[in-house]
């Protein structure tokens, strides 16, 4: 028995009918040259022969003495866990996105350890695809992308075996039953008071420190409440609409070599153009510039559960016309953070990090429309490795994030650095945000953009 974290334990109190609270990835895959026409019937045989998966993947959610915990699952599934499907001839990608886009609707069932596995077959080119989803009270970005690493290796011929059958990495939680659980969860409750003010003093001076650059209005400095309303931050319905498309990480590399930003900074760059460019499609680009929460680890061991992150507020300049001046502002943003960061521990972060934006956090939750926000959407990137990848003997030629939307918050852009591609993956609410795979095009204009840029610089 494991007692989820109040972090963890807020993404399973914040689900709703209309916003369900799974993080996935999208694969895409081709079989090897060489396999026989019953491939992938063969491959969910083998997935299903690891029917005794270990933690996180054998636990379910309970409720026990006015707490929440994950308890193995004894009656556990295999059946429940994978599933084959197939896509109708001719497979396009564009059907593909869809039926994600229909299954990442859908809630996970609480009964069963939530997640699931999805083997789709008959993608054009030969390929398959695998969709495979995880509450975010199990994990968070980062160690979902560690759990769909584990079984992914760079050699072609090493079969490894599925993340629910790979032993967790990190530290080993000691374990707990009914009986002791009160004891101890007292035992838990009084050390995290021991520690609790631990961080007062460095939040404290922080926040002091933000207060007197907010009211000197300080260039690069975002307070907790600055983004403006939009069309980005209206209530969601259950429907969603995803997207997804690689894109060069060479050209990102060259291009922010040149203009002295990094990947992270191009790609928020591209993500600001793109943004700048469909809402001025739809008149609703405010004058005010968007704000993005930027995803950053706190995540101090090699562990691949939970939830460890904090948040940067990203100035993405998309009220200015000129796209090195939105650079410009967007690097500034950044490093202003990094500073900020760099002399706080994990605990000082968010702990600086929620009382920061708890105002914009609040209103988010009561007056999206009206009230100023904490950020207007997330924008999240995770680094991979950069060797090719092989699952399950196949080469992995994309590896998409599908992340989520809640209300007040309608899309959602994530990404993974991969090898030489990124791949990036766009959720949105399908009523509340038309046409959202446009999105994916403004990208692939911003990345030219800041490559045109970057050749006048030179």
């Amino acid at each position: 028995m494991k007692r989820l974290t109040a972090l963890d334990l807020g993404f399973i109190y914040l689900e709703k009918r209309n916003q369900p609270l799974h993080v996935a990835y999208l694969n895409l895959l081709t079989p090897p040259a060489d396999a026989p026409d019953d491939f992938v019937q063969k491959l969910v045989e083998r997935l299903r022969s690891y029917a005794a998966p270990l933690p996180p993947f054998n636990q379910r959610l309970e409720s026990s003495l006015g707490a929440a915990y994950w308890v193995e699952d004894p009656e556990f599934d295999i059946e429940q866990h994978v599933i084959h499907l197939s896509l109708p001839r001719p497979g396009r990608i564009r059907d593909l996105l869809s039926m994600v886009s229909r299954m990442h609707a859908s809630h996970l069932d609480r009964a069963y350890p939530l997640w699931r596995t999805y083997i789709i077959e008959g993608v054009e080119g030969g390929r398959i695809a695998t969709y495979s989803k995880v509450h975010h009270a199990v994990a968070d970005g980062i160690a979902g992308t560690r759990l769909t690493l584990r079984s992914m290796s760079g050699d072609p011929h090493d079969i490894l075996p599925p993340p629910w059958a790979v032993p967790p990495q990190g530290r080993r939680e000691r374990q707990a039953n009914l009986l002791t659980a009160p004891v101890t969860g007292v035992a838990r409750l009084a050390s995290r008071f021991r520690h609790a003010f631990d961080s007062v003093p460095t939040v404290a001076r922080e926040l002091r420190q933000s207060m007197r650059e907010a009211k000197q209005k300080h260039p690069d400095f975002v307070s907790g409440n600055a983004a403006p309303p939009s069309i980005l931050n209206r209530g969601i319905s259950a429907s969603r609409r995803y997207a997804a498309q690689s894109y060069s990480l060479p050209r990102a590399k060259a291009a922010g070599k040149v203009l002295g930003g990094t990947v992270n900074d191009m790609v928020l760059a591209m993500c600001s153009h793109a943004l700048r460019r469909y809402l001025s499609d739809l008149n609703a680009l405010p004058d005010k510039p968007l704000i993005a929460g930027v995803p950053m680890s706190t995540r101090r061991d090699r562990s691949e559960t939970g939830n460890q992150i904090g948040f940067m507020l990203v100035n993405l300049g998309t009220h200015l016309d000129d796209p090195l001046e939105r650079l410009n502002c967007i690097v500034a943003s950044v490093e202003h953070n990094k500073q900020r960061f760099i002399k706080m521990k994990a605990g000082e972060i968010l702990g600086y990090g929620a009382t920061l934006m708890a105002p914009g956090l609040l209103n988010m939750l009561t007056n999206p429309k009206g009230g100023r926000l904490a950020f207007n959407l997330v924008i999240s990137h995770v680094p991979g490795p950069r060797s090719n990848l092989y699952w399950m003997g196949c080469r992995v030629d994309g590896m998409y994030p599908v992340s989520v939307v809640v209300d007040g918050m309608a899309l959602n852009i994530s990404l993974t650095s991969l090898e030489d591609r990124i791949d990036f993956g766009v959720i949105a609410c399908r009523r509340t945000l038309p046409h959202v795979q446009r999105v994916l095009d403004y990208l692939g204009e911003g990345l030219d953009e800041l490559e045109a840029l970057a050749a006048r610089s030179t």
